[in-house]
């Protein structure tokens, strides 16, 4: 999420790009996150639903990661865990209780570092699952706060055997004055966010898989 007002709402925005994907013909190679257009001319759904089409700032990418799906889907539902193998995750609280499922709703922080112009703080996320379908897709909503800022995000994930592995593809739009203010920024700081997360995912799922550290 990514808010662009004053300098430091941008350095904000920098530190700490990802919050709240893709349909390609081709899987990309393993081991690579594939970026597509951030305006794409059709958009991931799960059962039906996708994101703003509205929304000017917006980000699809994939990637393909060499482990079961049953472990790529239990890293990325198991949100409490999500702190032990992304770096910008500061704390995962769960807002319901039972198998991750439509209307889970979970609040998350990521750290913003002081900067010139604003002290240390934390962007509060709070995501609600609107749409799931086991190993396959998720689509969850919902805003993140910090100072000056506000961002309404919308994320669709896909899940599907490949050769290879698992094909993820997400894809995410954010609205809010902030980024509405400087929409080709806002949109790299998504881009580069989700990218983050997707190669963040990969190395945890690739190493329980293969029973090794990551």
């Amino acid at each position: 999420m990514s808010g662009i007002r004053g300098t430091g709402v941008r350095a904000a925005l920098f530190t700490a790009p990802l919050l709240l994907g893709l349909l390609g013909t081709a899987a990309a190679p393993a081991g690579a996150v594939g970026s597509h257009t951030s305006h794409p001319d059709k958009s991931l759904t799960c059962r039906g639903k996708g994101v703003d089409p509205d929304a000017l700032v917006r980000h699809r990418t994939e990637i393909v990661i060499n482990a079961p799906l049953r472990t790529v889907w239990k890293l990325q539902t198991d949100v409490e865990r999500w702190p032990s193998w992304q770096t910008p995750v500061e704390t995962v609280e769960r807002l319901d209780h039972g198998p991750f499922r439509k209307g889970s709703a979970f609040r998350w922080t990521t750290p913003i570092p002081p900067n010139s112009s604003t002290p240390a703080t934390s962007l509060d996320i709070t995501s609600t699952v609107q749409q799931i379908k086991h190993n396959s897709c998720i689509r969850w909503t919902g805003p993140a706060i910090g100072e000056g800022l506000r961002i309404e995000g919308v994320h669709v994930w896909n899940f599907s055997k490949v050769k290879g592995g698992v094909r993820v593809s997400t894809e995410e739009t954010h609205t809010g004055a902030q980024v509405e203010a400087d929409v080709p920024t806002a949109t790299k700081l998504l881009r580069e966010g989700l990218e983050v997360w997707l190669r963040d995912l990969k190395s945890a799922a690739e190493a329980r898989a293969h029973n090794r550290p990551h």
